[in-house]
């Protein structure tokens, strides 16, 4: 067999993640008591081998963790085939469907918070222009007093709009942030992460340990010598 083919029984994301654990156990093998041996009856390439050879003997030891992990990981990637194979009746449209179903509220303060911020810069610059050329035209014209007078204090609502709509975004953004959907999603990818580790420590600890203990063990019964030669023969 290949030594980089694995059973179909592991995903191919998954069989990766066979391969980066039993490298990284045999690179630390010199680190490790149990596996002193690595290297001098067995290469760690020759251990590398036997193991991807029989990983499906090795993944069979951390099965159960192995089917949570990719279930919680599905549902995870596939929320929507989670929540139908959940059942087919319509559920009780919660706190977000009820947001969604009446768009007038927040759809409302939304439009005015960007329409009045421009509406009223608009309406601040067309009357201090009018403003100021009626004064460079005649200086004693009342009407030109009131035009800026008009102008500086839509220049003054244009400011105390721009607040207040951006107050509004800020609020919007931190209401979005901290959203159901968001904690749940957020919950979910932790509870992946928890099921990948546990399956990553399972499958170091009752398989690629083992078998690697195993394969070093029997090669030492089979050479007769902790150092991998041949038994000495008497002449």
């Amino acid at each position: 067999m290949h030594m980089n083919s694995l059973p179909q029984h592991l995903r191919s994301e998954d069989r990766r993640e066979f391969e980066r654990l039993l490298d990284e156990v045999l690179r630390s093998a010199p680190h490790r008591p149990e596996l002193a041996a690595v290297g001098r009856r067995l290469s760690p390439a020759q251990l590398r081998t036997m193991a991807i050879a029989a990983s499906a003997l090795i993944t069979v030891a951390a099965a159960a963790e192995y089917q949570r992990y990719v279930r919680i990981r599905d549902e995870l990637r596939h929320p929507e085939q989670a929540s139908g194979a959940a059942g087919s009746a319509p559920a009780e449209p919660g706190p977000a469907a009820a947001e969604l179903a009446a768009p007038h509220g927040a759809g409302a303060v939304a439009v005015v918070a960007v329409l009045a911020p421009l509406l009223s810069a608009t309406a601040a610059a067309i009357f201090l222009l009018i403003g100021y050329i009626l004064r460079s035209l005649d200086p004693r014209q009342p009407i030109a007093g009131t035009m800026l007078t008009a102008g500086w204090v839509f220049g003054a609502l244009t400011v105390a709009a721009l607040l207040v709509a951006a107050v509004g975004l800020l609020v919007t953004a931190l209401r979005n942030g901290a959203s159901p959907e968001s904690r749940a999603r957020d919950a979910a990818t932790e509870e992946v992460a928890r099921a990948r580790a546990a399956w990553e420590t399972a499958l170091l600890e009752r398989g690629i340990l083992p078998f690697l203990k195993e394969a070093l063990a029997d090669h030492s019964h089979y050479t007769g010598s902790d150092h991998g030669g041949p038994e000495h023969q008497p002449d």
